[in-house]
This record gives C-alpha cells, sequence and structure tokens, in this order.
C-alpha cells in the first residue's frame, strides 16, 4: 500500500529535532511520495535539503505563499521565477489568497497569485492553492485564468459542496486533510457525493493534525487517520483508497 502525501512543510522547524525519525516513521506507514509546498526564499535552502536527505520520495514545488505577500513582494517573486528557471519543480505552490490574518495586502495577493499561475502554464505545471477566507476571489483569479492548461490542487479544502464542484471545475483536485476528521469539520458530511476520482490525500504537516491527534503537531504519519475517514465515507478498503489517491496525484503532479 502506497500513500501520497501531497502538501507536507517537511522542512519545517517544528521537525527540527526529529525530522530522520518522524519521516521514518511515516515510510514506516506507507507513505513514500512527499509533496513539499514553498512558502518564501527564507525556506527554500531548508527544502533543497530535505529533497537531497530523500530524493527518491521528496518532490518540491516552487511559489510564494499568500501570507508572505508583503512590501518585498516583487523581490520575492523574483526568487520564485529565478528558481523555476534553474530548478526541476513538481507544481507552483503554495499559491491564493488568504485574508484570514490580514487584507491590507488583498490586491498584492491578487497579482501574485496570477503572476504565478501565468508562470505554472509556461512550465506547463499543476499549481497547488491555499485559500482561506478567499473563496470568492480565488475563484475570480480562476476564472480569468481557465483553460485546458489550468490544473492543480486546491489544498486544505474546508468550502461547502458547491465551492467544492466549482473547484473541480477550473481541473484542481480536493486537498483533503485532517479538517475531514474533525467533529465540526462539516466537509466529511458532503464528501461521499465527490467521486473518490477528484480526492488527495494531504497532512499539512506540522498544521492541522487529524483526530486523535488535533491541536498537537502534525507529521506525515497520520495520514493513515485521514484515509481511514475516507475509508468510511467511500465505504471502501484503506488500500483502494490508497491506491486511488495516489494514482490521482500521479495525474496532477506527473510522477
Amino acid at each position: 500500500m502506497i500513500l501520497t502525501d501531497t502538501h507536507t512543510h517537511l522542512y519545517s522547524e517544528a521537525f527540527d529535532e526529529d525530522r530522520v525519525a518522524m519521516i521514518q516513521r511515516a515510510i514506516d506507514s506507507g507513505v513514500k511520495r512527499f509533496f513539499i509546498p514553498a512558502i518564501d526564499s527564507t525556506h527554500t535552502d531548508a527544502m533543497f535539503e530535505v529533497k537531497k536527505m530523500y530524493p527518491e520520495q521528496v518532490f518540491l514545488m516552487m511559489g510564494l505563499h499568500p501570507t508572505h505577500v508583503q512590501e518585498n513582494y516583487k523581490e520575492e517573486l523574483a526568487h520564485v521565477k529565478d528558481m523555476l528557471d534553474k530548478e526541476t519543480f513538481f507544481a507552483v505552490g503554495e499559491i491564493g489568497m488568504d485574508l484570514y490574518w490580514d487584507k491590507s495586502f488583498k490586491t498584492q495577493q491578487q497579482e501574485a497569485f496570477n503572476t504565478q499561475i501565468q508562470w505554472a502554464k509556461e512550465k506547463q505545471l499543476p499549481i497547488n492553492i491555499h485559500c482561506r477566507d478567499a473563496f470568492d476571489e480565488v475563484f475570480e483569479v480562476l476564472e480569468s485564468n481557465k483553460a485546458e492548461d489550468l490544473r492543480g490542487i486546491f489544498h486544505c479544502f474546508t468550502g461547502n459542496f458547491e465551492q467544492a464542484q466549482k473547484a473541480i471545475s477550473y481541473q484542481m483536485k480536493l486537498g483533503i486533510g485532517g479538517v475531514s476528521t474533525f467533529k465540526n469539520g462539516k466537509i466529511d458530511k458532503f464528501l461521499h457525493e465527490i467521486p473518490l476520482s477528484q480526492i488527495v490525500l494531504e497532512t499539512d504537516a506540522p498544521y492541522l493534525a487529524p483526530t486523535p491527534f488535533r491541536g498537537k503537531r502534525n507529521e506525515p504519519s497520520y495520514i493513515i487517520h485521514i484515509a481511514e475517514k475516507l475509508s468510511s465515507i467511500y465505504n471502501l478498503s484503506l488500500s483502494e483508497i490508497a491506491k486511488v489517491t495516489t494514482e490521482n496525484s500521479k495525474q496532477v503532479f506527473g510522477v
């Protein structure tokens, strides 16, 4: 059984004390593929260090996280473009919009999101979308970029059924993580209406640990709890959930 974590921050400082042991736990649990999103230029070296440690299991993305779109965003975007031109990446991400913490850079977030989608298209790469309190704004940008070559993952999807359908209409898979196991997570109430072919698994480690670890540090080995939740929702075996969601990830990332 091969599980794929399509969104995990293995380079996070939260793992500095036990990174090797933590990744080994995941591998022993059946997680054989780790897709690593970028945040900003200050994390790039750490991302490549993890890739160097696990060249067969780790696949990197490059992008500017919307919460890090600030006064120096043009410099950060220049770094993203430079890296995309020089190195091998499997997606542009995580990119998108976040209006939960701060709305003062909304226009700049939209510009950065648009720009990075264009680069993804130029490089024929999928995108990995971060969206928090910004569904309408994200959909507006996606609508303006709608095309055959637009595809990717709506990371940490927490919207409603209609928003799920809309995301899928833009050729986005839904990244399902720990929220699906929360009592008040809500998405578990309609996921059975979404074809499993549109779902990929993720942890967003070290954030959003699933039940029974909610509130604690998340790690990729916990993805088994998310897969078990989907197993009950879709009434399929754990191995079938792993197989289908891993195949879905291969469709997105091409690897």
